[in-house]
């Protein structure tokens, strides 16, 4: 494995960074590490497999630990606006 060092770090950026690490349970360098990695990670683009597909690809790192249900069988209906 390589290192990087990364100068004139915007303050705020550093603490996002270490709150995210916190929140996750991680040393900051290791929080790093993984925004890094999934920051460079190759997507495929959204033609290549199905947009629900993509977006749960997209959004897997959020913690989201239950399942949405899907719904099946309902009509469509417009939004009513009028209140």
């Amino acid at each position: 494995m390589t290192q990087m060092l990364v100068r004139n770090l915007d303050l705020n950026v550093k603490e996002a960074i270490k709150a995210r690490a916190v929140l996750h349970g991680r040393s900051m360098e290791q929080e790093a590490r993984e925004i890094l990695q999934s920051s460079t990670l190759v997507e495929k683009k959204p033609q290549e497999m199905g947009l629900g597909s993509w977006i749960a690809t997209r959004f897997a790192d959020i913690g989201l630990e239950e399942g949405i249900p899907e719904i099946r069988g309902q009509t469509i209906a417009p939004v009513d606006f009028s209140e």
